[in-house]
């Protein structure tokens, strides 16, 4: 037994440990009730780690809706908190199909609790963005289901996610919505929970994974761009209506999915009641009463299909080796940056990278302003890498820059983290210099442009950028070309 927050409350057993936290079941003597107790794993959490508690706690501290694990109180623990739940005797659908395997019937009661707990959850607004197995949680006994963990909830309608390394995404990755990696070009709302809860249906009926890859570039590819096996072909037991309801939740484009949880809830109890009577299910059109009390204005780029197609074919060229510039104009606001974040998909698909830089009309006298911003998100990303692919980036990266590192250090600080320390340089003439510099950057820069994983280079705003971009872009093009 261990003893938590100067003995108000008695921890008696652990459920689970995840990544960052730990889940135990105890007791509180204060209120003389069960509670499941959070507790973040590290001994000296960083100030990332408890915002996230102290975030999770803030949304729903007074989030009056049913169907969802309510708090108790956060409370120290050691040199971090830990976040106190109500315990209603309930066990994680995860453990549950660890140990079993579930009916038909049941599974189709477990979705139904879950849409009417979206239809609330969905109205407040509130986006759960964390739909999984491990998140679900019932009383095995009454049948109860409630939603846990809200760490990276959106008390937002809508919100349009950022590109960031796949290490780096929100959410659990074998159940994360297409649009949710931020490489779909479309923003994030209610509809991603849908796309999440189909991921889990599907494992629910089928006992496997929509997708299973140990490979984060393979497994985001797989959400992105191609369709799971429907549940009817792995099991002749699943009704083909109820593999077709997992096939529209987990459609690729939210347009296509189910557009309120009332029209979802209508057509899995169609068949919970046709299952119950019969044993069997008809046929029947799905989403009769699917009518969103929302005005969803599709996200689909109209009449930009050739710029696309242009944009497409260029990246299909590079990724063959090819080095190429494209010019994208047009006057503010018409969606350029739509346009170019296009290629978002083929990129994942061919491992690439996607960088962005943005000049500013008031920083001009700032050179390469924008090279600095998209390289360095490169190389922070990568610091999020394991040890083992650190070093072998360090070790591509000292062979390419032949003891010129310093130079791309004082360009791009963060890649100091990576090749360490480095000697300094010797002074030379302005031009000599500048010869230097060119050739150390382009050292830098060819060592991410390869076959395996070639490189977007997306430099926004291009009518302001300084002379000393402008000569370092058409260097750079001239140079990688030759290199191939």
């Amino acid at each position: 037994m261990i003893v938590m927050t100067e003995g108000k409350i008695q921890v008696l057993e652990k459920i689970f440990t995840g990544v960052s936290t730990t889940i135990y079941r105890g007791y509180d003597d204060r209120i003389q009730k069960p509670v499941i107790v959070k507790v973040l794993n590290s001994i000296y959490p960083s100030l990332q780690e408890i915002a996230r508690l102290r975030y999770e706690y803030g949304i729903i501290q007074n989030l009056d809706c049913q169907g969802i694990v309510k708090p108790y109180g956060i409370e120290r623990n050691e040199h971090g908190l830990a976040l106190v739940l109500e315990d209603f005797g309930g066990q994680s659908l995860k453990q549950i199909l660890t140990d079993r395997s579930i009916s038909l019937i049941e599974c189709l009661r477990i979705a139904s609790a879950i849409a009417d707990i979206f239809d609330r959850l969905h109205a407040i607004p509130i986006l759960h963005k964390d739909i999984n197995p491990a998140n679900i949680i019932i009383n095995p006994i009454t049948g109860e289901v409630k939603i846990a963990d809200f760490g990276i909830a959106s008390h937002l309608s809508l919100e349009n996610p950022s590109i960031c390394h796949l290490n780096l995404l929100e959410g659990t990755p074998a159940y994360i919505s297409p649009e949710q990696t931020g490489r779909m070009n479309r923003s994030i709302d209610y509809r991603t929970d849908f796309y999440s809860l189909g991921a889990t249906l599907y494992e629910m009926l089928t006992g496997k994974l929509p997708f299973e890859s140990s490979d984060l570039n393979e497994l985001v590819h797989c959400h992105l761009a191609k369709s799971p096996i429907p549940p009817h072909q792995l099991n002749r037991e699943i009704p083909e209506t109820i593999s077709s309801i997992v096939m529209k939740l987990m459609a690729k484009k939210a347009e296509d999915r189910y557009q309120s949880s009332a029209g979802l809830k209508f057509d899995l109890e169609i068949c919970l009641e046709q299952l119950q009577t019969t044993g069997i299910t008809d046929e029947f059109t799905l989403g009769q009463r699917d009518r969103s009390n929302q005005l969803q204005i599709p996200q689909k780029l109209y009449g930009r299909e050739r710029e696309v197609q242009t944009l497409l074919d260029a990246f299909e060229r590079v990724s063959q080796g090819d080095v190429e510039l494209v010019l994208v104009s047009g006057y503010s606001g018409i969606g350029k940056t739509s346009v170019v974040n296009e290629v978002h998909k083929p990129i994942i698909k061919a491992r690439g990278y996607f960088l962005a830089g943005k000049f500013e009309q008031l920083k001009r006298n700032v050179p390469y302003a924008a090279f600095v911003e998209a390289f360095g998100n490169l190389i922070r990303h990568l610091l999020t890498e394991s040890s083992q692919v650190l070093t072998l980036w360090k070790e591509k990266l000292l062979n390419a820059l032949e003891g010129n590192g310093q130079i791309i250090i004082d360009l791009i600080p963060e890649v100091e983290l990576i090749i360490g320390e480095q000697s300094k340089v010797a002074l030379l003439q302005p031009s000599e210099a500048q010869n230097r510099f060119n050739r150390a950057l382009q050292k830098f820069i060819s060592v991410f442009t390869q076959p395996e994983h070639p490189l977007v280079l997306f430099l926004d705003d291009l009518q302001w950028a300084d002379l000393a971009s402008l000569q370092l872009l058409q260097t750079l093009i001239a140079a990688i070309a030759n290199i191939y």
